[in-house]
Order: C-alpha cells, then sequence, then structure tokens
C-alpha cells in the first residue's frame, strides 16, 4: 500500500482500478456464496432493467456514458445467458429494445437482497469516518471537472 501512497496523484488510475477489482471481486464473493450465476459488472444494465420495462441500447449508452459497442458486447452476453431478451421497437424497425426474460426477472429478484446488503454496508463504510464519507462527493467533483477539461488537455498544457 505504500508504494500507491507515496506516488499519489501520478498513479490515481491504477489504485481507482485496483479498488475497483478488488470492490467488483468480493460483491461476486457475495453472489457465488448465495449460489447467484451472476457477475458485479453487469449491474448497471440489471438495475436499468430493474428500473424500466424495456429500454434500448442507446438509452443504457447514454445513462452510462459508455459507447455503443461496450454495451452491445455485454448485451449479447447476457443474451446468451438467458437474462435479457431483445426485440424490435415497434415505432422504429431499426431499433432494439431490451427487456429481461424470465430467467433475468427471476435473477433479479434474486440478487436484489445483496444490492439492498450491498447499500448497508456501503453506508456503514461511509460513516466508519469522515473521509470515507467524503469519498463520493469527491469523486463527482473529479468527474464534474474532467467533462471540463480532459486529463489529456491537463497533461498537454
Amino acid at each position: 500500500m505504500d508504494f500507491y501512497q507515496k506516488l499519489g496523484g501520478l498513479i490515481l488510475g491504477s489504485r481507482l482500478r485496483r479498488l475497483s477489482e478488488y470492490f467488483l471481486a468480493e460483491v461476486n464473493k457475495v453472489y457465488a456464496d448465495k449460489g447467484l450465476a451472476f457477475d458485479a459488472s453487469w449491474f448497471s444494465v440489471f438495475y436499468i432493467l430493474s428500473k424500466n420495462e424495456q429500454v434500448s441500447m442507446i438509452d443504457i449508452a447514454e445513462t452510462l456514458e459508455i459507447s455503443h459497442s461496450a454495451v452491445s458486447q455485454l448485451i449479447k452476453n447476457l443474451e446468451k445467458k438467458g437474462f435479457i431478451e431483445s426485440y424490435p421497437s415497434e415505432n422504429d424497425g431499426r431499433k432494439r429494445l431490451l427487456r429481461f426474460s424470465e430467467e433475468g426477472k427471476k435473477m433479479q429478484e434474486n440478487i436484489a437482497p445483496i444490492w439492498d446488503a450491498l447499500q448497508n454496508a456501503m453506508i456503514e463504510l461511509m460513516q466508519e469516518n469522515e473521509n470515507n464519507a467524503l469519498l463520493l462527493k469527491s469523486l463527482e467533483s473529479i468527474e464534474n471537472s474532467f467533462a471540463n477539461k480532459s486529463l489529456s488537455e491537463r497533461i498537454k498544457k
């Protein structure tokens, strides 16, 4: 840990990736312990579909602020697993809409309590000390700063 702390902002991306990988691995352990064949990397799509009866790939990409191709790859994987169905829009045949399959609905019902427990665990973590509580606000601030001026622009300057 000392290596990362000494390098500070120079290694921020690596620290965030390392923390993200740890977080996802820990959540995946919980899914596995509950006997659920679910991967934490699917969370965002499952969450969006849990709040919408149907949604387009374009809407998911825009909501998550990721490329259409990244969403397409994720959706193909979830379709192969039998969790999601895609079908053409009645209004625009070129547009594909997504919804949970019956298996996807069952999975959503099974993982919802884990999401609640995760939310509670994160609240507990944020309340452990004031620095933890500042994490989400700090991340939001950094995201907003990058929206105004990208990291690459800052480096080139």
